[in-house]
Parts: C-alpha cells; sequence; structure tokens
C-alpha cells in the first residue's frame, strides 16, 4: 500500500472543474513531482489532499485512512503539512513565533526545542534571526521559514507548492539541496515546482499535469528524457 493514494479525485471552484480524475500515489520515502503549466491543476491538486479545498468525488488516503472525512486542521493531525505558494508566513511574529505556531498540534511540547535545534540545524540563517520580525526576512529566508514551521508538526508527508518561486537562482540550489537532506532524513515529500529540471533533478518519479488531467506519470529520468517534456518544460528544443 502506497502511504498517498489519491484516486479518480474531480474538484470544482464553483461551476469550474479543475481537476478532472486526477489519480497517483506517493510512497513512503519518496520524493515525486507534479509538473505542468499555469493553471494545470497543480496547487489545486495539493489543496485537495491537505483538505483547504473539497474534491465532489473520488478519494484521498494517507496510510489506508480517508482524509476525506476530515478538516484540514485535522489532517495536520495525521502527519501532513504544506507550504503554501507565496509561503503564507505570519509576517508581524518573530521567526521563533512562526516556529512555535507550526508546532500547535504537538502534544509533546517537552521534544520542541530539539525540532527548532533542527530546523535551525537545516536553516542557520534562521537562528541568526530567530527574534527578528518574520516580514523583514529576505524572500530566501521567508521561504527557509516557511519550511521550517511546516517541519515543527513532524509530518511524515510534506506538500511543497513552489517553493523556488521569486527566488535568484543560488538560493533555488539551496532550497532544493534542503529539500533532499529533509527527504533523506525520513520526510516524504509530494512537490510542486514550476523550475520542471530542477524538480527533476531531485525526484523519484513524476506526474505531468494539463488541464485538471494527468497526460503523464514516470521516473523522473524517463520523464526528463521524454520528448514532449523536454519541448514544453524544459525549453529543450
Amino acid at each position: 500500500m502506497s502511504m498517498l493514494n489519491v484516486t479518480d479525485i474531480h474538484t470544482y471552484y464553483g461551476n469550474i472543474h479543475a481537476l478532472k480524475g486526477i489519480s497517483l500515489s506517493v510512497e513512503k520515502g519518496e520524493i515525486v513531482t507534479l509538473i505542468g503549466g499555469n493553471g494545470a491543476g497543480k496547487t489545486t491538486t495539493l489543496r485537495s489532499i491537505c483538505g483547504l479545498h473539497r474534491p465532489r468525488s473520488g478519494t484521498i488516503t494517507l496510510n489506508g485512512e480517508d482524509l476525506g472525512a476530515y478538516r484540514a486542521h485535522e489532517i495536520v493531525y495525521k502527519g501532513v503539512s504544506m507550504v503554501p505558494e507565496g509561503r503564507g508566513i505570519f509576517a508581524r511574529l518573530t521567526v521563533a513565533e512562526n516556529l512555535d505556531l507550526g508546532a500547535y498540534t504537538r502534544k509533546d511540547r517537552s521534544s520542541l526545542q530539539e525540532d527548532i535545534d533542527r530546523v535551525f540545524s537545516i536553516f542557520p540563517r534562521l537562528k541568526e534571526r530567530r527574534n527578528q520580525v518574520a516580514g523583514t526576512l529576505s524572500g530566501g529566508e521567508q521561504q527557509m521559514l516557511a519550511i521550517g514551521r511546516a517541519l515543527m508538526a513532524r509530518p511524515s508527508l510534506l506538500l511543497l507548492d513552489e517553493p523556488s518561486m521569486g527566488l535568484a537562482p543560488i538560493l533555488v540550489e539551496s532550497i532544493f539541496e534542503t529539500i533532499q537532506t529533509i527527504n533523506q532524513e525520513g520526510t516524504t515529500i509530494l512537490l510542486v515546482e514550476q523550475n520542471a529540471l530542477m524538480a527533476l533533478s531531485i525526484a523519484h518519479r513524476g506526474y505531468v499535469l494539463q488541464t485538471g488531467r494527468i497526460v503523464l506519470q514516470d521516473t523522473a529520468e524517463n520523464l526528463k528524457q521524454n520528448e514532449m517534456v523536454q519541448k514544453a518544460y524544459l525549453g529543450i528544443e
């Protein structure tokens, strides 16, 4: 059984049919990426999984348990954290306060410092700025904070929506190296990313979405060699 199974979900925004029978799976320990153009349904897929936007039909299960019965905040308790597009940090709170809020589901408060130390080891710059108001951080630092905050919930499945958006190339490389590190430490990752080449360079498998449908799925290496993917998403003629 896969850790995450999404089966034939149909999600709407009003009368707009955004997802038209999406099915995908993520195995424990994998990095799986969703690639596609703007409006393909990538973000809607993540929002459907974490309960922010309910599919009208289809099923989503995590470790065999149907997530359809739970609201978004309850799905966090089940082990799913999402880093949203645009980061969604609490701009008026400090770095430390943002991290503390990331752990609101935790009952084992005694081990919070251990996880804060882990986040600071992954992102040393956050430690330097732990008392700084989050809204005054650079874009790259805010992305680090958004990921760090999500990790504070100790998720088994981390959903990442466009982590490289708006970042300088050198920071993009750093963020993707960090994503690999988080995965190697045991967190399963479902990644939405417009930088398809970068996403496929760290992923194990990938799905290609077009207008709310999955049109291709394969190993990341095979997708990089696929002629359609090269032309449409990798800029290779």
